[in-house]
């Protein structure tokens, strides 16, 4: 039996757990060296592939270089040239970038932040704005400031309130109106999955709506963190899905294709209001956070790796294939079944099938282990089932994911 408690897991259920080996492009395989099209990017981090050989060459080649050291009081080139390297495609009022490992804690030191400025500027706003069925990590802050529900009801003692704003189902005035008068409140920080809310059930929404967002947000200095975890690196067709809206955050969130998938390492990218405020001869106002691998070096060179791949390789326009292909797929799924709100952004793919909405909707153990057996990893929300593979699946892998889909 094996001694390993896996995440988002009932164990008791009895569920089998394929042995990965190996990873190349689309596919994982086995140790029976059976082939695995990855249809979700590994839970939505796996960008440009499995494999990549400039990414994996510069993890070896930093390994040999120097594999860490403590980033407070030091620093080293890999880290100073991921910072230069995000000033140059990000929105430049974004001056500052702050490592550290993982969405969730992106979130965290994102959350700090905000609350340390309104501190340090000697103003008591302290209520942070969330829109309902969002979904923004695993760890206290960043649980708090999701949605409430069976994510984290056994952990609510430890969870901070916060004021929930609802989802813009259809027309958008209420958020709106909601939003308002949080910001009218004195609200510290609003924070949003910019156009798609990820774990919530892949819940689209306009850019529109996201621009009148941050203008209210701006009518009454109300810090805009944007958590672009999941929809940031061309996940909704563009570098940033805050792009297609025109806005810019205070504050903005990056993990998962950070490194292209294949590693962890996640930023905090902030505006310089929000570092001078931080900024003093007296240390007991410095920002205090950090982790034993903050800014890791083999980790920083994945990510240069990864800029690279931006900077010299047409990412954009594969994203822009991979949304026409997927959508003829979920046009001719829609023929043939009774799917429900079909939806594209960029290289997401998301709909409903069978009774029921929410996360514990259907039989997903069940829908799991039946695109397995078909060569599919897909993880479904519930009812709720998307497609968010590498960019670089290719034509025909695209063909068994849809076909194991449509026995389901």
């Amino acid at each position: 039996m094996s001694a390993v408690w896996h995440p988002f897991t009932q164990h008791g259920l009895g569920e089998d757990f394929p042995l990965i080996t190996r990873g190349k492009g689309a596919e994982l395989f086995t140790k029976d060296g059976g082939a695995i099209i990855d249809a979700i990017s590994s839970w939505w981090v796996t960008t440009h592939g499995h494999g990549d050989p400039r990414i994996a060459k510069a993890i070896a080649d930093q390994a040999q270089q120097l594999d860490q050291i403590i980033f407070a009081g030091f620093t080293h080139q890999p880290a100073e040239d991921v910072a230069a390297g995000l000033r140059a495609i990000m929105p430049e009022s974004l001056t500052r970038v702050f490592f550290s490992d993982s969405g969730s804690t992106s979130v965290e030191v994102a959350l700090k932040m905000a609350l340390g400025f309104w501190t340090h500027r000697g103003e008591s706003r302290s209520r942070i704005v969330v829109m309902d069925n969002s979904y923004h990590g695993d760890t206290i802050g960043a649980m708090s400031v999701g949605a409430r529900g069976v994510f984290n009801q056994p952990y609510d003692p430890l969870l901070f309130d916060v004021t929930s704003i609802p989802f813009p189902e259809g027309d958008a005035q209420p958020t709106f109106d909601a939003l308002e008068a949080a910001c009218r409140d004195g609200a510290a920080a609003l924070i949003v999955e910019p156009l798609v809310l990820g774990a919530g059930g892949m819940k689209f929404y306009s850019p529109q709506v996201l621009a009148e967002m941050r203008a209210i947000c701006a009518r009454h200095d109300t810090l805009f963190i944007a958590d672009e975890v999941m929809t940031g690196w061309g996940r909704t067709g563009t570098l940033l899905a805050c792009e297609q809206a025109g806005v810019v955050p205070d504050i903005l969130c990056l993990s998962k294709g950070l490194t292209g998938g294949a590693i962890p390492l996640a930023v905090t990218m902030a505006s310089e209001p929000i570092f001078e405020a931080h900024l003093s001869t007296d240390r007991a106002k410095m920002f205090f956070h950090s982790s034993s691998y903050t800014a890791n070096p083999i980790a920083c060179a994945a990510a240069n790796a990864n800029l690279a791949i931006w900077r010299e390789e047409p990412v954009l326009e594969r994203v822009a294939t991979l949304a026409s292909r997927m959508k003829a797929r979920v046009d001719a799924l829609g023929e043939t079944l009774p799917i429900r709100n079909a939806r594209i952004s960029g290289g997401i793919a998301a709909f409903e099938m069978g009774e029921g909405d929410g996360y514990m909707a259907g039989d997903v153990p069940a829908m799991m282990r039946h695109c397995l057996e078909r060569g599919v990893l897909l993880r479904p929300l519930g009812s709720t089932i998307y497609l968010m593979p590498p960019y670089c699946i290719t034509e025909g892998q695209l063909d068994t994911v849809f076909q194991a889909v449509a026995t389901i």
